[in-house]
């Protein structure tokens, strides 16, 4: 297995360590044909990506892209913020990025009091081991899908990381819509029963690094060795071995 992109790095325009540059350099080391800047959404209340710093992202992305000569897509991970669907994107952003990942995060700013517990309750009982409620479940289930339906998000990110959702159906709708699920190399997020359950659903895949520095970006290990483990047909995966994803965002943008 030979990863063909990372579309998902993190830079000080949020909490990573490296620059843009640094790590497009590294990319192009490792044999990469694209990476992807995807750093906090906008309502990320800590780390979160400054609007103003938009066009200075940009700009980085395009001369790290000129210099390297490997695609540099300028991205965010974006933010669940609540069971309505809303992240931090609008319409108005799509003209400027061109990749559109989406996550869980404790510190976003929710719609509601109500959502906050999609991220807060999820980590609070993730920290005591306590067993989530099936009402807790079944409201992060629909908040995953409503913003799977009204966003053109290209890959959710860590699925059930400190939160909780039913898996399988998010799966189903990420698979309708074509988003992909990443399968993360930083943190193991789906037990290996949750992830054999997903793969049945025939979702597509793409492995990630979820890089806060160069030494990691390109990493694959701990999401190879859970693809081992459970058995996921390397087919369904679509950023290794020299294929690429067909991702919706762009589609989506063409017909604007």
């Amino acid at each position: 297995m030979k990863l063909t992109a990372d579309y998902h790095t993190h830079t000080p325009y949020s909490h990573g360590k490296n620059t843009v540059m640094e790590n497009a350099v590294r990319a192009k080391e490792l044999g990469l044909s694209a990476v992807a800047i995807t750093d906090h959404g906008f309502s990320h209340v800590v780390f979160g990506v400054k609007r103003k710093e938009v066009p200075s992202l940009v700009r980085d992305c395009r001369e790290a892209e000129k210099e390297t000569g490997i695609k540099v897509l300028v991205g965010m991970e974006c933010n669940l913020r609540g069971i309505s669907g809303l992240t931090d994107f609008t319409e108005e952003d799509y003209s400027v990025f061109d990749i559109f990942l989406m996550g869980v995060h404790v510190m976003a700013k929710y719609e509601t009091f109500a959502d906050r517990k999609i991220g807060w309750r999820g980590w609070w009982d993730t920290q005591l081991h306590i067993k989530p409620s099936q009402k807790l479940i079944r409201y992060t289930t629909q908040a995953y899908i409503k913003c799977i339906e009204k966003n053109p998000i290209d890959i959710l990110t860590h699925l059930n990381f400190q939160c909780f959702a039913d898996a399988v159906e998010v799966a189903k709708c990420c698979r309708d819509y074509g988003t992909y699920l990443e399968i993360s190399s930083k943190k193991q997020h789906l037990t290996d029963e949750e992830l054999d359950k997903v793969v049945q659903t025939g979702v597509r895949f793409v492995i990630n690094s979820d890089a806060h520095s160069v030494d990691r970006i390109g990493d694959t290990l701990l999401a190879e060795e859970q693809i081992r483990r459970v058995g996921v047909p390397l087919d369904l995966i679509d950023n290794i071995d020299g294929r690429l994803p067909s991702f919706r965002f762009a589609a989506f943008k063409e017909h604007l």
